[in-house]
């Protein structure tokens, strides 16, 4: 089992920056593809970032793209999530999650393993 524990939300003013951090326990994720997902108030999960087991290869929403970046350390069992330029539509619960076979892919359902999530909330 891995378990997965998110980091570094709280309230930021509009163009502020925060960088969130995921760290897994349990299991070693160097092999699995590590993505962020968020939630907004009112609204489904979407898709945020993922990046694949070596770092390499990453993909971002278009909402996201050019302002945040997702990168890993697989000697932490960390990920992290750096968000620049916030705006208020980013107000969301960020999640971390996991996938172990390592598709790399948008789709919620290919990831296994879960955070508890961690509220970002972006002031205008």
């Amino acid at each position: 089992q891995v378990q997965l524990v998110e980091y570094g939300g709280g309230l930021v003013q509009a163009g502020g920056s925060l960088r969130l951090s995921c760290a897994a326990s349990g299991r070693t994720v160097s092999y699995y593809s590590m993505g962020w997902f968020r939630q907004p108030p009112g609204k489904e999960r979407e898709f945020v970032s993922v990046i694949d087991w070596t770092g390499d290869k990453t993909d971002y929403a278009d909402s996201v793209k050019g302002r945040f970046t997702i990168s890993r350390d697989n000697a932490k069992n960390t990920v992290y999530l750096q968000m620049s330029g916030l705006k208020s539509e980013d107000t969301a619960v960020y999640y971390c999650a996991a996938d172990s076979l390592a598709l790399g892919r948008r789709t919620l359902l290919d990831y296994d393993y879960w955070g508890q999530g961690t509220q970002v909330t972006v002031s205008s």
